[in-house]
């Protein structure tokens, strides 16, 4: 037998590789360029929300250097801008006395603001003369700014 006889059929090609359904690949980039979008606003999020713990942190360091007496007012007003920054209004901004040195103790078991070195914060402002130990103060004050939660943002709305 030739070549020209043998019993051989005809080449078949596939049929063409249509564009629908993707390949498991498209799926998951196509997945992955949907979330980046998301995964970004989150970041910015969660960048905006630590910059005002940062804030109040620096702002503290600066307070290291001043006289007693002003030491406690700018000391009671770095505290009381930050929880309000960081807490609802309402929970914090009405408090003073031992109620705002209990909001104060929220974050620590030992309660240094009502039993401890920031009770001085709630009445010292106010006496001529105070002695207290500034560098325990601004330690106490330096760790309650490093436990606050992140900082509540309002979503921004389209006007």
């Amino acid at each position: 037998m030739t070549a020209a006889n043998l019993p051989l059929h005809d080449i078949h090609l596939p049929v063409p590789i249509s564009w629908w359904p993707p390949a498991l690949g498209w799926w998951i980039l196509s997945g992955l360029l949907l979330l980046i979008p998301f995964f970004i606003w989150g970041l910015r999020r969660f960048r905006q929300r630590r910059r005002m713990r940062h804030i109040a942190l620096q702002k503290l360091e600066k307070l290291a250097g001043f006289p007693e007496t002003e030491l406690l007012t700018a000391l009671s007003r770095l505290l009381r801008q930050a929880a309000i920054a960081h807490f609802p209004q309402q929970d914090c901004a009405g408090l003073s006395g031992q109620a705002w040195l209990e909001f104060l103790d929220r974050p620590f078991h030992d309660h240094p603001f009502t039993t401890g070195i920031g009770s001085c914060l709630s009445d010292a402002p106010y006496r001529p003369e105070v002695q207290i130990d500034t560098v325990a103060l601004i330690n106490l004050c330096h760790r309650w700014l490093k436990k606050l939660p992140p900082q509540n943002l309002p979503l921004r709305r389209s006007q």
